[in-house]
């Protein structure tokens, strides 16, 4: 075989090779391309998780503190709260707030109070008493649960910790 038969076999033995080519690079582009639709879908869904479940913890946290602002230890009680993050007038999630549970109760003496005059004073110390208060949401639309626990410091009297504070002193 001569130089004259290879050059004539050459470019007839190449034939379509340049389309099997072309056709693997479209199909990796294409890949590529899926992939990258995949990976920003995902990225997008985590996000979207991630919002729904900061605003079940600022639900929760709010309604904790409308809670904790209210006269909480003079009958503690289960409670759902609604809450409206957006403002827009309607309640974006109910917030479910279980019993407050004193669960600590430290004497604190008080001797500014006491004096010779009234020695009454000096005879019914306060209480600082902790509580633990627990909210709970669970978004049905997105399947958001989030619990959140609360520790709360109220000073007590002696009749107001010995109607709601059953717990060991300290």
């Amino acid at each position: 075989m001569n130089m004259v038969d290879m050059r004539a076999r050459g470019p007839a033995g190449q034939a379509g090779a340049t389309l099997v080519v072309a056709l693997i690079m479209l199909a990796l582009i294409t890949l590529l391309v899926l992939n990258a639709f995949t990976l920003s879908s995902s990225n997008l869904k985590a996000v979207g998780n991630m919002q729904v479940r900061d605003e079940s913890v600022a639900a929760a946290n709010q309604a904790l503190e409308l809670v904790v602002s209210s006269a909480f230890t003079d009958a503690p009680v289960a409670q759902e709260v609604n809450v409206d993050i957006n403002k827009d007038g309607t309640t974006d999630y109910t917030v479910a707030v279980s019993v407050p549970k004193c669960i600590k109760a430290t004497e604190v003496p008080n001797p500014d109070k006491c004096d010779e005059d009234h020695p009454e004073l000096c005879a019914s110390p306060d209480w600082h008493t902790e509580w633990d208060l627990k909210a709970e949401v669970a978004d049905a639309a997105s399947g958001a649960a989030v619990t959140v626990h609360q520790g709360v410091r109220v000073k007590l009297s002696s009749s107001q910790k010995a109607s709601v504070c059953a717990t060991p002193t300290l």
